[in-house]
């Protein structure tokens, strides 16, 4: 089952369990896909899993930076309802990598990039971002490459 389909599919049993919260969270996704899918080629394109878990990085990432604001504002209630959302995305997510994990992909990055120095951290980077896989995000991945490059 695709991932636009599982959250059609949850979309449907939040409606049946009458769980607003998670309601409204799958139905901002639906249409973060859905708009997505219409950049991408027209009103009938459907996305990959790797292009809609990339769209549901996109929205945890909004949903962070809105923390960051509501935490420095004082508005710790709103901040609450954007972790809620984050946990009920982040189940979409496919499973991160370990801090053990992704220094071994970044050892093997610059193996095969042959670099010696943070000039060449970029080739690296293209490197371990496709290894990662969306499985990381780019922070880490970029400090773990800038640390092995040192």
């Amino acid at each position: 089952m695709s991932l636009q389909a599982q959250v059609d599919n949850d979309i449907k049993d939040a409606m049946r369990a009458k769980d607003m919260p998670r309601l409204n969270t799958l139905r901002l996704l639906k249409a973060a896909l859905k708009n997505t899918a219409i950049e991408k080629g027209g009103a009938d394109a459907v996305l990959d899993d790797v292009e809609a878990s990339a769209v549901i990085r996109k929205q945890v990432k909004q949903r962070q930076d809105s923390i960051e604001g509501f935490e420095k504002g004082g508005r710790p209630e709103l901040a609450a309802n954007e972790k809620a959302e984050i946990e009920i995305l982040s189940a979409y997510l496919p499973k991160a990598l370990s801090a053990e994990e992704l220094a071994v992909i970044v050892r093997d990055a610059i193996a095969e990039a042959g670099a010696t120095t943070r000039q060449q951290m970029g080739a690296v980077m293209k490197i371990a971002s496709a290894k990662a896989a969306g499985r990381a995000d780019g922070k880490a991945l970029s400090s773990e490459v800038q640390k092995q490059l040192s």
